[in-house]
């Protein structure tokens, strides 16, 4: 018999896997998912190669892929990819980007937290914005250390999105007030969230693992519980962070620059 933590964790799961699915239809308008410009691309190329080298036709595996942005960007420095999403809908659009692009990723339907992988059979995994989504980050961690090969590596790219600095709070207080003037400075934002979707998306976020905000500190303890080695964080999100700004208005590329981001690459 199930206990009532285990059937609200796979409630929860469930909801979350709903959530991303219905996200699937604008995912790929809003920036900050999908990449805009071939200096976003760079820069993104750069914080790969930064911590994974090139890829030689090593094997990877990018966890929650989604449209396969980050997949692409692997593929473009020589993995051998393989992307893994739960949402059948994010799947959609990322086997047909791969098809438009005349790429050869494999995609699966998986769940994050229980690949079912072989053990050692992934050289790099990474995953961009899953782990605040995480009901059980710890197990999650030690299943991607069990795919992972000797010497592996996982890139882990996410961020606190429960508590702004100053600056991002200043910023948000600002444009409550030009929204409520009917400013214009907003540059279009492609595909915001509706009142519905932000009020799940908020209700999911209180109850995962990270409900209280998800620190680059506390995900790298996580990860060396979970048997990894040489865990580094790395907080230099800048040079991304500029080429984004040029899609959002003002006061919303100040809160995204001003959020804590990051990336923390873990060995095995």
């Amino acid at each position: 018999m199930q206990t009532a933590a285990a059937l609200s964790n796979h409630d929860l799961r469930d909801e979350i896997k709903a959530y991303w699915s219905l996200r699937a239809e604008t995912f790929d308008s809003q920036p900050g998912h999908e990449i805009f410009s071939e200096e976003e691309r760079a820069a993104w190329h750069a914080l790969l190669r930064r911590h994974l080298g090139g890829g030689e036709s090593r094997a990877a595996l990018d966890l929650a892929c989604g449209t396969a942005v980050v997949s692409h960007l692997l593929d473009d420095l020589g993995f051998k990819v393989t992307g893994m999403d739960w949402a059948e809908p994010m799947l959609e659009r990322a086997r047909a980007k791969a098809k438009a692009r005349g790429r050869q990723i494999r995609f699966l339907m998986g769940d994050a937290e229980n690949t079912m992988e072989p053990d050692g059979s992934y050289d790099v995994i990474t995953n961009r914005h899953l782990v605040w989504t995480l009901v059980d980050p710890l197990s999650a961690f030690r299943e991607w250390h069990r795919v992972l090969k000797p010497g592996g590596k996982l890139l882990v790219v996410d961020g606190d999105f429960v508590n702004p600095g100053l600056v991002a709070r200043i910023a948000k207080h600002l444009a409550g007030i030009a929204s409520r003037l009917g400013s214009t400075d907003a540059k279009p934002q492609n595909g915001p969230l509706t009142g519905a979707m932000t009020e799940t998306h908020q209700s999911i976020l209180s109850r995962v693992y990270f409900s209280q905000g998800a620190r680059a500190e506390a995900v790298a303890s996580l990860l060396r519980e979970a048997g990894f080695s040489t865990v580094t964080v790395d907080t230099d999100m800048r040079a991304i962070h500029r080429t984004q700004k040029k899609n959002f208005s003002f006061l919303k590329g100040l809160e995204r620059a001003t959020q804590h981001r990051y990336a923390i690459c873990a060995v095995k």
